[in-house]
C-alpha cells in the first residue's frame, strides 16, 4: 500500500515514523519533507501527485489550507484520511467530491507505535474501504470509534494529552528537584512511574480506583498526597482544560 502525506509537520512525521515504510510526502518548500524521506523512505513530491500515486492519501497540512489543497489535488484523490482539526467528514467530502473520505485524530505517540487514535464513525463509509484504513491505523496505537459529533470531546483527551502528560512530568521533576533530587534522577523516577502506571492500568483493566488503593494506605503519604491534589483542583482543572479545548470548536 502507497500512503501519501500531505504536509510534513510534526503529526506527518509522528505518522511516518510509525508506519517506518516508505511514503510520498509534499510540503510547502519548508524542506521538512525531505528530511522525512532521508529517514523513514519514500519520495518528496508535490500534492497532485501525491494524491495521483497514493492508495491512501492522508492530509496533514494545516486545516485552514483545505480549499486550497483541494484545488490541486481534487479528482485525483481516491482516497483520503483527514487529520486536520475541527474538520467535519462533510467538509472533506464538499471539497473534495468523489473521493472516500474519513476523518482520523491520531496522537503524537503513534510515532512509536502507541497511539490513541479517534476515528469520526461514519455509516456512509464503504465497508471494505473503512476496514482498511482502520487497519493501517491500528498499526499504530489503539483506534477508537465514536460518533462524529463527539470527535472534539475525544480528541480533548488524545489528541492534547501527550501535552498534559509531559506538563505534569514537569511539575513532578520540578518538586523533586526541589526537594533534592539530581535533575536525571528525578526525571528518570518520574518517567519510568508514569510509563510503568500506564501498563499497570492496562492490566488491571482499566481500574483506576483499583490502582490507586493499591499505594494508598489510609492516613499514610499517598493519601495526603492525592489530598493535597484533590485541595489544588486538579480534577477541576483538567475539566476547564477539556472545556477550553472544545470549546472553541462549538461556537
Amino acid at each position: 500500500m502507497v500512503i501519501g502525506l500531505i504536509g510534513a509537520g510534526n503529526m506527518a512525521r509522528a505518522l511516518a515514523r510509525g508506519w517506518g515504510r516508505p511514503v510520498l510526502v509534499s510540503d510547502a518548500g519548508s524542506g521538512r519533507a525531505q528530511a522525512i524521506v532521508d529517514e523513514v523512505g519514500g519520495e518528496r513530491v508535490s500534492n497532485l501527485e501525491a494524491a495521483q500515486r497514493a492508495d491512501v492519501l492522508v492530509l496533514a497540512h494545516k486545516p485552514h489550507q483545505l480549499a486550497q489543497v483541494a484545488a490541486e489535488i481534487s479528482g485525483a484523490a481516491t482516497t483520503v484520511v483527514s487529520v486536520l482539526g475541527a474538520t467535519p467528514t462533510a467538509a472533506l467530502r464538499a471539497a473534495l467530491p468523489g473521493a472516500r473520505c474519513f476523518a482520523i485524530m491520531p496522537n503524537t505517540p503513534v510515532e512509536v507505535q502507541r497511539g490513541a487514535i479517534v476515528y469520526a464513525a461514519d455509516p456512509e463509509a464503504d465497508p471494505a474501504v473503512e476496514a482498511t484504513i482502520l487497519g493501517l491505523f491500528r498499526e499504530l496505537g489503539v483506534v477508537v470509534s465514536v460518533p462524529e459529533g463527539l470527535l472534539d470531546a475525544a480528541t480533548s483527551l488524545s489528541g492534547v494529552g501527550p501535552a498534559y502528560q509531559a506538563l505534569l512530568a514537569e511539575a513532578q521533576i520540578d518538586a523533586g528537584i526541589r526537594l533534592g533530587l539530581r535533575p536525571w534522577d528525578a526525571e528518570n523516577l518520574v518517567i519510568e512511574t508514569m510509563a510503568g502506571t500506564a501498563e499497570l492500568l492496562l492490566r488491571r483493566n482499566r481500574d483506576t480506583l483499583a490502582v490507586r488503593r493499591e499505594v494508598t494506605s489510609p492516613g499514610g503519604s499517598t493519601a495526603r498526597g492525592l489530598a493535597a491534589l484533590e485541595a489544588a483542583g486538579l480534577r477541576s482543572a483538567f475539566h476547564q482544560a477539556a472545556d477550553a479545548v472544545v470549546g472553541p470548536s462549538r461556537k
